[in-house]
């Protein structure tokens, strides 16, 4: 499912314009951005928890020429799967 599916799946499932979903939709992902890029952590009970992690500085190799590169830190987001989740997945 992309971004477009959701909105109108949004739309038919409340009885609301595509417009108004979009303007949910787009709110919702703000949102979740805006608390991770402060540090904070997102949980969603039966969902999961959106969370940023520190990676580390390291150094790599060039697949082509072999020579090294360095990786400079850098933060990732992590997802874990809740205990719902998983279970309506299995």
């Amino acid at each position: 499912m992309n971004k477009q599916e959701l909105i109108s799946q949004i739309a038919k499932d409340t009885g609301i314009t595509k417009v108004a979903a979009a303007g949910a939709v787009d709110s919702f992902f703000a949102g979740l951005v805006k608390s991770l890029k402060k540090g904070q952590s997102i949980t969603f009970v039966g969902f999961g928890t959106f969370k940023t992690v520190q990676r580390k500085a390291r150094t790599a190799r060039n697949p082509q020429t072999g020579a090294p590169i360095k990786i400079p830190k850098r933060k990732a987001v992590r997802f874990t799967a809740g205990k719902a989740l998983k279970a309506a997945v299995n």
